[in-house]
């Protein structure tokens, strides 16, 4: 029998210390990268966009791979990337951490607009305030001094 899966991940991390190094300018250089990884795991990629302090990814993760595997490659082989590329002068790497929440195939739509917009987006609402608003409409629970 085969496999099949429609697990679609919103997957979120920011940089080290939430510096605003992501500069506009060069981001979608490193978009342009993350994609190539992705396709490179058999993973579709919806979306990816953000701001100077973070990003989101909208995907579909191939049922082999463990989703802190493919974030940990993400992260490890974009950093490779921006210091080999010069691409942003103040990034420090990034967070530890990440947060990665699945949704039904009917949330797709809205989910790409959201990650869309993220810079209009952005002028309403901060990094946190995002995030938590993403913790709790996932009903995880959380120790806000993880977040700061």
């Amino acid at each position: 029998m085969t496999t099949y899966t429609q697990l679609i991940y919103q997957i979120v991390f920011s940089t080290k210390n939430k510096e605003r190094s992501l500069t506009k300018l060069k981001r979608q250089e490193l978009y342009n990268y993350i994609t190539g990884v992705i396709k490179n795991k058999n993973c579709h990629l919806y979306r990816i966009n953000g701001i100077e302090d973070h990003i989101h990814i909208i995907t579909h993760i191939h049922p082999t791979i463990a989703i802190s595997t493919f974030v940990k490659d993400i992260k490890m082989s974009s950093t490779d990337f921006i210091k080999r590329e010069k691409l942003f002068q103040n990034f420090n790497g990034w967070q530890n951490g990440y947060g990665a929440f699945t949704y039904s195939l009917k949330d797709k739509d809205r989910l790409i607009e959201y990650v869309k917009n993220q810079e209009v987006h952005h002028h309403i609402k901060t990094f946190n305030e995002e995030y938590i608003d993403l913790l709790n409409e996932h009903g995880i629970e959380f120790d806000e001094k993880y977040l700061l």
